[in-house]
């Protein structure tokens, strides 16, 4: 054996274990588009497009560098910080290094020491316990096992420690508290959030806004220099206020963001631990774990903090999260140390916790890494393309407008409000020019302001932010930000039956125990004390479940897995008393039931000196492994093929009634058979020539309600396939109830044995894989090759699991959904999304969820371009042909932020309607701008633009102004053509609400973010207009202005109404556009173009 502190490396590695794969992108990922589906880099060459898992860094690198920003703190804030990863890396490897130099050390050290004979230990013990904190950390850090047998070994440790190995700690107030205070919490310093402050400053570093500051700046010295502080300072002011106004109303959106994420992170690292206290095993937070718990460990657990083995079998831990080193450790009493942190990759047992917090290594790192969860989502790498693009347009135009307008002014063609020209050659002071240059340039900048949508990533964002939020009241925990859109597209669900489709609430209604049927089936009367005793061994011993039974002698509490917990009660209804039953007999090893054998061992030495080997676990796999059967009075027969026929139709029978069915069989072994203590860690429990004892029924009723979600499912274009470990009759049976099944007689492929489906060829496979409704008696192998055969045909696919066997096909699928009640830490590790109640029906409101992301940024882009393309064309044109422009640099700032954070704020918050459940999945690669969106923005874009321009060149006679001066009806023009533009936007707001309904107030009143941001723009709105004019450069309204301004834009809901009647073709605006290009037509011609 290797010497203390040293694990024993497993021979390869358990199926359990996840390894990490390189991100393949498929065939049709090689011809990415832009996301306008205008080719910007040429076929198959779009930066904008990374996987929706496991991208490479190379390709976040590369969006980085192509994308256009302004404010590279805000817009890259919710991303990967590559640079960050490269650190943390670093901090893991420096952390693992220093604890292993230590290591070390300690044992050089200690060999010097045992040579001279001379050790002296200096402890200072707290209060009530023998053994001092920093006595037990460096014990534990540096796996000390010599240290730990001068302490008298585990048993003297619980018994420093004040704790019982069978009971653990009292765990009143008292004891936790003084636990707490002695040794520390479980806990560690978590880096503060960034303040508010820290977003404010983030929103300030805008290029434009910072332009626009300085630009306000001069013009404020300008102004008051020219005109005096009375009057001057108002164009200068009002431009700095309403810079700070976009500035502060963005970081207040952006660090609301940041708590909610804060927050779900929080959830995130919230592990439930299983410890026993008070002889009770009860789940408690990981953060309230204290020094001397006794700990319950089973596969797929995450060792909660630092500590030692009390007992355990066939218990192995995957340390690779603290070494680097991906081995599998196996513990024992020779190797007893745990480090927090770890997985249990096989077996289960009890240990003692000997330190926590930062104590230990693994609190040690976590206190040293920032747990900011960051991630760049596919859809908001998209947007930063659209952004990206929009931009590029934006700057263009806003050039164009400042060589226009400076040529225009420097030519003597630029007029005041009076009429009068602003440049005469010769007879105009330099402060003058200065001036009339500041502004020009102001409306340039905001221009680029409007154009260049910041914000636009960041929607995706806010909406994600605020879909999780909800979504944890949907119980549903998000640990990848972009499963949420990736559910959007699923097109196939492969659920597990148990606790999933069903309520996991399991009860034996049917028993057959020594060849007959008990009725009812918990009677033990006709059975001889030989089968009771056999009955009764094999249940209380081989189980992983525990049953609690208090002294007052209220009812019994059992513990366990739902099977165990209703194999141990019937155990109990058998008269079964669980603590006296196992002192009879010593465990000598355990075989763990194990998802691909179907099957978990035990062999247990008698007080008789006789070994017995029970083995319980998939009824009809046992029954094949039976060469005899214990009769009703004890004696044993050869198993007959009648017989056996006899037992096949009991189980056959009990699985036509959807219950699941376990069979329980033993046999003898000679103590010479079974291997010393050392060769016992790899010994393979014999299970040939087994003793049938008896065959238990168990139902799981299916969830209420789970019908109608798959259902809801089948209708929107998402097929639901059940994938279970059940024999195929129970799946039928339960299939047909929840309605994923429609025909009793279906049969192969719709519905599978998993051997079948493993015996295929990869090619026979993906053949049959899409009929494939149920696969029974499934390995986790087999679901990942039913994965991984579906994602080859195209499929988005969705997988449920909670077993450690779980996590390759929950890390290979789409998106991979954990359960929260039943799933172990490894499975939720590996998954995207946990469902907390393990409930279908949670499943299908993820999916609504995943739907509402894509259409809600689908809504807020197309008010955003109508606004864009509304703006630019107003002021481009009027600033071409007449020199000035209707919208200034303050009303375009409040136009932006409308546009921009408060547009967000109201439509990204959309809540999920049923109507996104009647149609067919997002494609992944379809265009973010639907056909239906380019039709719905042309018709308001044009509206708009003709109204506003009409107005522009033709308000004066338009309004009947002509009486008033020149100078005032021209600012009653600019503030009537002011006001229309945003009462359009807000009109267009409810327009961009339903882009494909008729019905666009439907669901409206529900909202009430969306009514808050709509009223206070309109107040905001009139305040201005009313109040404000100073600052805006505007003139009260009367109210007949104010009705026509309603009016016409009002006019946008019937015009959008009109508009949902012209169809639009199914083929996306770019390929139409493509099928004109001559270009592409060569290339047709010479060969055929990657896939799209």
């Amino acid at each position: 054996m290797p010497g203390a502190g040293a694990g024993v490396q497993a021979p390869e590695a358990s199926p359990g274990r996840y390894v990490r794969h390189r991100d393949e992108v498929p065939p049709d990922d090689e011809a990415c588009d832009d996301v306008f589906r205008v080719d910007v880099r040429g076929p198959g060459d779009d930066p904008f497009d990374i996987p929706a898992k496991r991208a490479p860094v190379e390709r976040l690198r590369r969006w980085r560098q192509a994308a256009l920003v302004l404010n590279a703190s805000r817009r890259f804030r919710y991303t990967l910080d590559l640079k960050k990863e490269e650190e943390k890396e670093h901090i893991r490897r420096k952390i693992r290094a220093h604890a292993q130099v230590i290591r070390a050390a300690l044992l050089f050290k200690e060999a010097g020491e045992k040579q001279s004979g001379d050790r002296e230990l200096q402890e200072i013990l707290p209060r009530g316990f023998g053994i001092g904190e920093e006595q037990l950390t460096s014990m534990t850090r540096d796996h000390n096992y010599s240290t730990l047998q001068e302490y008298g070994g585990v048993k003297g440790l619980l018994n420093l420690l004040k704790t019982n190995s069978e009971k653990g700690i009292h765990g009143d107030e008292a004891d936790l508290s003084s636990r707490a205070n002695a040794f520390g919490a479980n806990r560690y310093p978590r880096k503060k959030g960034r303040s508010f402050w820290v977003f404010l400053w983030e929103a300030c570093q805008d290029l434009t806004l910072v332009i626009l500051i300085v630009a306000a700046a001069i013009s404020l010295a300008l102004g008051i220099a020219t005109e005096g502080i009375k009057e001057g300072w108002y164009d200068g002011a009002s431009i700095a206020f309403a810079v700070f106004l976009v500035i502060f109303v963005t970081a207040v959106s952006d660090y609301k963001q940041s708590l909610q994420f804060q927050h779900l992170n929080e959830e995130k690292q919230n592990i439930q631990v299983e410890v026993i206290r008070g002889g009770r095993r009860i789940q408690v937070s990981i953060f309230d774990l204290v020094v001397g718990d006794v700990v319950a460990l089973k596969i797929g657990d995450q060792v909660p903090a630092d500590g030692v083995l009390i007992s355990g079998h066939s218990l192995a831990i995957d340390e690779s999260s603290m070494t680097g080193e991906s081995k599998i450790v196996f513990k024992d009493q020779k190797s007893p140390f745990l480090m927090g942190g770890c997985k249990v990759a096989d077996g289960y047992g009890t240990m003692l916790v000997t330190a926590v917090g930062l104590n230990t290594e693994w609190g040690l790192l976590m206190a040293s890494i920032s747990e900011d969860n960051n991630e760049e989502t596919p859809l908001q790498v998209r947007l930063n393309g659209v952004a990206t693009f929009i931009g590029i347009v934006g700057l263009v135009v806003a050039a164009l407008v400042l060589v226009v307008l400076f040529a225009r002014y420097f030519t003597g063609h630029t007029t005041n409000p009076d009429g009068t020209v602003q440049f005469v050659k010769g007879h105009i002071s330099v402060k003058s020019i200065i001036f009339g240059s500041i502004k020009i340039l102001t409306v340039a900048v905001t221009i680029v302001v409007v154009a260049v949508p910041e914000g636009l990533p960041l929607a995706v964002t806010l909406t994600l932010a605020y879909s999780m939020r909800k979504m944890m009241a949907d119980k549903a925990l998000v640990r990848r930000l972009s499963a949420c859109e990736t559910m959007g597209s699923a097109t196939t669900i492969c659920s597990d039956k148990t606790g999933t489709l069903t309520l996991n609430q399991m009860t034996v209604v049917r028993s057959i125990v020594g060849g007959i049927e008990l009725q009812p089936q918990a009677t033990i009367e006709k059975l001889s004390p030989t089968v009771t005793s056999f009955v009764l061994e094999g249940i209380a011993q081989n189980t992983s479940g525990s049953v609690f039974e208090p002294e007052d002698g209220s009812t019994d509490e059992i513990t366990g897995s739902p099977t165990e917990k209703a194999i141990l009660s019937w155990g109990v209804e058998l008269h079964m008393k669980f603590a006296a039953e196992r002192s009879k007999s010593a465990i000598i090893h355990v075989s763990p039931f194990n998802s691909e054998k179907k099957r978990g061992g035990v062999a247990v030495n008698g007080r008789d000196s006789d070994v017995h080997v029970h083995w319980k676990g998939a009824a009809e796999i046992v029954l094949a492994l039976c060469t005899n059967w214990l009769d009703v009075d004890g004696s044993i027969h050869e198993m007959t093929p009648d017989k056996a026929n006899q037992f096949k139709k009991y189980i056959e029978d009990m699985a036509e009634q959807s219950l699941r069915c376990v069979a329980f069989a033993y046999r003898n072994l000679d103590p010479k058979d079974i291997p010393s203590e050392e060769q016992r860690i790899n010994w393979q429990l014999p299970d040939n020539d087994l003793t049938l004892i008896g065959i238990v029924g168990m139902k799981d009723p299916c969830r209420p309600g789970v019908r109608d979600a798959v259902e809801l499912c089948t209708n929107s274009g998402v097929k639901v396939r059940m994938v279970t470990g059940d024999n195929l009759q129970t799946a039928r049976a339960i299939a047909l109830e929840c309605g994923i099944l429609t025909d009793p007689q279906a049969s192969t492929p719709v519905i599978i044995e998993g051997r079948v489906f493993r015996a295929y060829s990869d090619t026979e496979r993906e053949a049959v894989a899409d009929k494939i409704s149920v696969m029974g008696r499934s390995s986790p192998n087999d679901k990942l090759l039913l994965v991984k055969a579906l994602k080859k045909n195209g499929h988005v696919v969705a997988v449920t699991g909670d077993g450690t066997n779980d996590a390759p096909a929950l890390h290979e699928a789409d998106i991979g959904l954990s359960m929260g009640i039943q799933g172990t830490e490894v499975a939720k590790e590996s998954s995207d999304i946990i469902i907390l109640d393990d409930n279908f029906a949670s499943v299908v409101k993820v999916v609504r969820w995943g739907r509402s992301v894509y259409a809600n940024i689908q809504k807020f882009i197309q008010f955003q371009l109508t606004v864009n393309v509304a703006a630019l064309i107003i002021n481009v044109v009027a600033a071409i042909s007449s020199g000035n422009v209707p919208l200034n640099a303050v009303q375009l700032l409040w136009v932006n932020l409308i546009m921009d954070t408060l547009g967000a704020l109201a439509l990204a918050t959309e809540p999920p309607t049923d109507q996104l459940m009647k149609r067919t999945p997002v494609g992944r690669r379809e265009p973010l701008v639907t056909n239906i969106m380019w039709r719905n923005l042309f018709i308001q874009a044009v509206y708009q633009v003709a109204v506003l321009l009409t107005l522009n060149f033709g308000g004066r006679n338009l309004l009947h102004l002509t009486q008033d001066t020149f100078e005032h009806s021209n600012k009653v023009k600019n503030s009537f053509i002011f006001n229309t533009f945003v009462l359009c936007q807000v009109f267009n707001e409810f327009n961009s609400r339903k882009p494909e309904e008729l019905n666009i107030f439907e669901g409206v009143s529900r909202n009430h973010l969306f009514v808050g941001v709509v009223s206070v723009t309109v107040v905001l709105q009139v305040i201005i207009i009313e109040f404000l004019g100073k600052f805006t450069s505007t003139v009260r309204l009367s109210w007949e202005l104010w009705l026509v301004s309603v009016g016409i834009a009002f006019v946008s809901w019937p015009l959008a109404f009109v508009g949902k009647f012209i169809p639009v073709p199914q083929t996306p605006l770019k390929d139409l556009i493509l099928k004109c290009l001559p270009k592409r037509k060569m290339q047709a011609d010479e060969g055929p173009t990657p896939p799209v």
